[in-house]
């Protein structure tokens, strides 16, 4: 016997239902001739009689009252299936991998902490470096990326936010060095910069063509140890008003060069794009920079820049 005969035996069971051939036509949206083909090509199969053919319709033989339990349980457990799979699909759960540059871990942080409230299901591995991870290897499933417009062709980019930098100086480096007056004022002062990757960002770009190389009193590619150096009064420094401590002094508060902010994009690979999973991450964080922007928004109306 064929095991691929599970359109004969769904037919089959609504006759058994229904009693008459052209009621289960009507509610499977089939020709009555194909209904009875059914029905004979199931019964050749089975060497039974499934029904008992008369004037008024069809009546199910024991044999047919069996076949028309069976298949209904079978279609029951069908229904529950897709059930179950519908469900885990629309179900936040399992791991996500969130990758971003180091410089927005005190956004993406407090951020985390409250994505995982909203979805206790969850559980996020969020790796921060200045590389590019591989979305087409499966190194992560969403990726905040800073710069041009990534340009990988399965993946969906949408932009977040322009994440603004300014340069910044501990009370402890204004007591001992005082404070630049202006940008020029900078080559006679102590600034701390990055190195490797970390040094390939715009504003420090800007910088290194302003000023002689001997006032870079420390370079690295951490963005964390180059905000520990500002706060501890190293030197002066870029970092993103929206992370910066209140303790710490922005400098020029009204100067805000294209240089000094860096648009950052959502990448996604667009075979995980409309997972939940993924979709229910993208659509918090871009939630959460409506936030983030309307801080900077207000600041820059307080200090007068555009």
């Amino acid at each position: 016997m064929r095991l691929n005969l599970w359109s004969e035996i769904r037919t089959a069971a609504q006759v058994a239902r229904l009693g008459r051939v052209s009621a289960a036509a009507e509610v499977l949206g089939m020709h009555h001739s194909s209904v009875i083909r059914h029905i004979d090509t199931l019964e050749a199969e089975l060497g039974v009689k499934l029904f008992q053919r008369h004037s008024r319709g069809y009546t199910p033989t024991e044999a047919g009252e069996e076949l028309l339990q069976t298949a209904s349980t079978v279609d029951e457990q069908f229904t529950q299936m897709l059930g179950r799979i519908e469900t885990a699909r629309n179900q936040v759960s399992g791991r996500l991998v969130l990758t971003a540059v180091p410089s927005l871990d005190p956004l993406i942080v407090p951020m985390l902490g409250r994505f995982l409230c909203d979805h206790p299901l969850v559980q996020v591995t969020y790796d921060s470096d200045e590389r590019t991870f591989e979305l087409s290897r499966g190194e992560a499933h969403v990726a905040l990326r800073a710069g041009p417009r990534p340009s990988a062709q399965d993946s969906v980019v949408t932009p977040l936010f322009d994440y603004p930098h300014a340069l910044y100086a501990a009370p402890s480096y204004i007591a001992r060095h005082g404070r630049p007056e202006t940008l020029a004022d900078l080559a006679a002062h102590h600034l701390i910069v990055g190195e490797d990757r970390f040094a390939r960002a715009p504003f420090y770009q800007w910088l290194f063509s302003r000023v002689p190389d001997e006032v870079f009193v420390l370079r690295t590619p951490q963005s964390s140890v180059a905000y520990r150096a500002v706060e501890q009064g190293l030197g002066i420094g870029f970092l993103s008003p929206l992370t910066a401590s209140p303790e710490l002094v922005e400098l020029f508060p009204g100067i805000c060069p294209p240089e000094w902010r860096t648009q950052i994009w959502v990448v996604t690979h667009v075979d995980l794009h409309r997972s939940s999973k993924v979709q229910s991450l993208t659509r918090f964080i871009h939630d959460q920079a409506r936030g983030w922007r309307a801080s900077l928004a207000l600041r820059d109306k307080a200090s007068g820049k555009v």
